[in-house]
């Protein structure tokens, strides 16, 4: 089974360095944008797992609730980094775990409402108390507005870069940041691995409820 996580050397320049020029890339948008950045091949068949395995994931993902894990260790990633580096799927297939630049931004909430935690883009002075899905009058405004995720996806990053200049803290300091990409891409494989081994796809009936208008009696 392939491994992303590799040591590097980080009292060595060299080690380093060459660990970031030969790291996968790929791009953060579409080829045609021509911005890439540090990467992780995730496709099935490129993991060297056997037969069995590949072919019930393969199954696997075809299920609503196979990518609810690796969406959680993603969101960890970022939560780790402050938003500031962030990690998401692309490629086709989407088969390719992707470096992202991002950050936080204050979102354009204004209010909620405290039974529901319905958010809502007006203030209380604005549209009143009244929720909008239960009818209570339990919207407050936020007290500070709350903050929201940003990425940029066009953003490319360290392409073609040489770090010639750059100091061995910062060398390092990269190294640590792409290394934490690659332990990711491990997890991710781990829990891909446990679920296989574990669980099995079945079908379920479910019942979905619905509305509908009709005629009745005047009362």
């Amino acid at each position: 089974m392939r491994k992303f996580y590799s040591p590097i050397d980080k009292r060595s320049r060299q080690a380093m360095t060459g660990y970031l020029k030969g790291h996968f890339r790929y791009n953060t948008m579409n080829a045609w944008n021509r911005s890439t950045s540090y990467a992780c091949n995730m496709k099935i068949h490129n993991l060297g797992l056997d037969h069995e395995i590949t072919l019930k994931l393969f199954e696997m993902m075809q299920t609503d609730t196979f990518f609810e894990p690796f969406q959680d260790l993603m969101q960890h990633f970022a939560m780790a980094y402050d938003y500031k580096w962030q990690v998401g799927m692309n490629g086709r297939s989407g088969g390719y775990l992707v470096l992202y630049q991002g950050g936080r931004e204050p979102s354009a909430y204004k209010s909620y409402c405290t039974t529901c935690r319905q958010r809502n883009f007006l203030s209380v002075a604005q549209n009143g108390t009244q929720c909008g899905t239960y009818g209570n009058h339990a919207r407050v405004d936020f007290a500070v507005i709350p903050m929201q995720a940003t990425t940029y996806p066009g953003r490319s990053t360290d392409m073609d870069e040489d770090f010639v200049d750059w100091s061995m803290c910062q060398l390092r300091d990269r190294v640590e940041l792409v290394q934490s990409l690659d332990q990711l891409a491990d997890a991710m494989v781990d829990e891909a691995l446990y679920m296989a081994r574990n669980f099995e796809v079945s079908e379920e009936t479910f019942l979905v409820e619905q509305k509908r208008t009709i005629i009745v009696p005047v009362a």
